[in-house]
């Protein structure tokens, strides 16, 4: 009679317990699905739909208009300014990233946390404010304005302004990408190499590197993206000069003021193309990071 009376009770508690846990996933489901929607919810608002008007609008004159206004030579000023700048911040920003990384991880140093301050100082620090200081510093009444002016030295207005606008607010990208990844992998590979007597560059290029590249081709990836829409530093350092101090992000927003929607949109498309093919990449190099 106990024992009967112990098994109802073991099954009792079992069917219990298995009715608890089939409530806790119908409530997972119903939970996950929940956010699921919620989440396609949100992009399809701020996201899918915003850039489909952008494509729209560009082409809702014609694909004539739409050539016309991206082969205009303001546009084109601005294109070619927005790809000469990234070709340059980009590749100085990786020596920088990859330097600093370097620096990081496998030494040890005093004011190491200083640094990693400093490398983080633009996540802090307005684009707009960023602008201001090079414009304190280079302007006409600035800092160094007088000397500049009397060894004709254009910074402010002018290309190198740009240049140094956008470095200052792209540099941690690489270098934030590289030191966690170097981090975790510790020096035991550099120094089995420079023990066998490899020299420090060359452990660099054969060891170091290989290590590293998926993690700095995606601080490539970003750092690119970042230099490609940067406005608020520009903006200030520019001047707003058409056909010489416009990127494409401040082109855009002139035509826009002015009303020339079908020209504005029909250049912030092909921003979008090149948003696109970055997330595109940066997918793929996630894709391979997984793999490795």
């Amino acid at each position: 009679m106990t024992k009967q009376i112990e098994l109802k009770n073991e099954a009792s508690i079992t069917i219990s317990h298995t009715s608890s846990k089939s409530y806790v996933l119908q409530e997972s489901a119903f939970i996950k699905w929940t956010l699921i929607t919620i989440s396609l919810l949100f992009l399809t608002l701020f996201l899918i739909l915003p850039l489909i008007s952008i494509f729209v609008t560009a082409l809702e004159k014609g694909w004539d208009t739409y050539v016309a206004s991206i082969t205009h030579p303001d546009a084109l000023a601005a294109i070619k300014l927005t790809l000469t700048v990234v070709l340059i911040v980009v590749p100085l920003n990786a020596i920088f990233g990859i330097a600093a990384a370097w620096l990081i991880t496998k030494f040890s140093f005093k004011g190491k946390n200083f640094l990693i301050t400093l490398i983080d100082l633009p996540f802090a620090v307005s684009p707009v404010i960023a602008g201001l200081v090079f414009i304190l510093l280079f302007g006409a009444q600035g800092l160094f304005g007088d000397w500049l002016f009397e060894h004709d030295i254009k910074i402010v207005f002018a290309l190198p302004g740009i240049i140094l606008s956008t470095i200052f607010v792209t540099f941690p990208f690489i270098a934030r990408e590289l030191i966690p990844l170097m981090q975790m992998q510790g020096i035991t590979e550099e120094e089995a190499s420079i023990s066998l007597g490899a020299s420090g560059l060359k452990t660099f290029f054969l060891v170091t590197l290989p290590n590293i590249k998926w993690g700095l081709l995606y601080g490539l990836i970003l750092c690119n993206a970042r230099a490609i829409g940067e406005f608020g530093a520009v903006s200030v350092v520019s001047g707003h000069i058409r056909g010489l101090t416009n990127t494409m992000p401040l082109h855009i927003e002139i035509l826009y003021n002015e009303y020339q929607f079908t020209a504005a949109f029909a250049v912030a498309s092909l921003m979008s193309i090149l948003a696109i093919i970055t997330i595109i990449v940066k997918n793929i190099i996630e894709w391979k990071v997984k793999d490795v």
